[in-house]
């Protein structure tokens, strides 16, 4: 598999760097908080990563001034196992190189997704970017497995948390997973064992090695 950088034009239909910002406190803050033994972790929102200065600035400046939370995925992870939306955009930064495994939502047809439409990108430590609301992705995939990753995840207030309940109407319905987060799952994920829609075909894409 090919993994481009987001450097690459490829990468501006999928998302943009965001230059200007300084990362250095963000930085030591993640580095405080200790990677899982395997597997990954997440937490919409974390106080001690709130309290760094960027935090007001990404509100601000990448944000528009709109209510968000900055917290963090971290971790060990080399597959893809799911596909996520949102209904804005995404911004992630990480204390070590990380790869994201993206895709359209435009690529969904008969609300499936086939994972050869996936393509990896690079992210260098402390590069922030943007991930554009109409592109699918999911946990990041660490490049080194000492290190793992450690990414902060910044997204309008109360995304990822508890869904509403709703009856579905419709199929994007069935996609609700958490609130602001639409779901397709592959078949061999835990989040399909728990009841998520299986909507990926395909391999499910392991970048190790």
């Amino acid at each position: 598999m090919i993994i481009y950088s987001v450097f690459d034009p490829i990468f501006k239909s999928y998302g943009k760097v965001l230059d200007a910002y300084d990362v250095s406190e963000l930085h030591d803050a993640m580095m405080t908080i200790p990677l899982p033994e395997s597997g990954t972790a997440y937490e919409a929102g974390i106080s001690s990563l709130e309290d760094c200065d960027i935090f007001e600035q990404l509100k601000n400046r990448a944000f528009g001034g709109m209510p968000v939370q900055l917290g963090m995925c971290w971790g060990h992870n080399t597959k893809l196992n799911c596909l996520e939306y949102h209904r804005d955009s995404e911004v992630n930064v990480g204390t070590h190189d990380f790869i994201l495994l993206l895709a359209l939502e435009s690529q969904i047809e008969n609300g499936k997704l086939n994972t050869e439409n996936v393509i990896a990108f690079r992210v260098p430590a402390g590069v922030v970017v943007e991930v554009y609301a109409t592109t699918l992705h999911y946990a990041p995939c660490h490049t080194d497995e000492k290190n793992g990753f450690r990414v902060a995840v910044v997204l309008p207030l109360g995304t990822n948390t508890d869904k509403p309940e709703i009856q579905a109407a419709n199929f994007e319905d069935r996609l609700l997973w958490a609130r602001n987060k639409w779901l397709l799952a592959h078949s061999e994920s835990n989040e399909a064992k728990q009841g998520a829609y299986v909507g990926l075909t395909g391999e499910n894409i392991d970048i190790a090695g």
